[in-house]
């Protein structure tokens, strides 16, 4: 029962995400304002990370499987892509490179951050 209800939980923020998505005139898939929503409620603790964390660990665990569809989808446009292999080949190693050097970097900022901030918490209560 507690799948279904967490999984309820992400369905409405799904949905808020369609509804925003017809009223801002804005390029942006449904699914980011969705998520951006669950990222502001998880982050403003309006909702507790405790009350989604059952299905968000199912769904990473299934979520080769969500891949193996679109995978098999390309066999139908083989013809299509042969021409252009290259440029997407080309095309998928800069974006995935690209995508490294920002998440490591974004991550080795919060380290540090968080290291500095423990820092100044530990030396603020060894003097007091």
């Amino acid at each position: 029962m507690k799948y279904l209800k967490q999984f309820c939980i992400l369905l409405f923020f799904s949905f808020a995400g369609e509804m925003i998505h017809h009223v801002v005139p804005l390029p942006v898939p449904a699914a980011i304002y969705g998520l951006l929503l669950l990222f502001i409620a998880l982050c403003t603790r309006i909702l507790h990370r405790d009350s989604v964390r059952e299905i968000c660990d199912f769904f990473i665990v299934i979520m080769p499987v969500m891949f193996v569809a679109p995978a098999v989808n390309l066999v139908d446009y083989w013809g299509g892509i042969t021409p252009n292999l290259g440029q997407i080949t080309l095309l998928i190693v800069t974006t995935t490179l690209g995508t490294f050097a920002v998440s490591g970097t974004v991550t080795q900022v919060i380290i540090r951050y968080r290291e500095r901030r423990k820092n100044r918490n530990e030396r603020d209560i060894a003097r007091k």
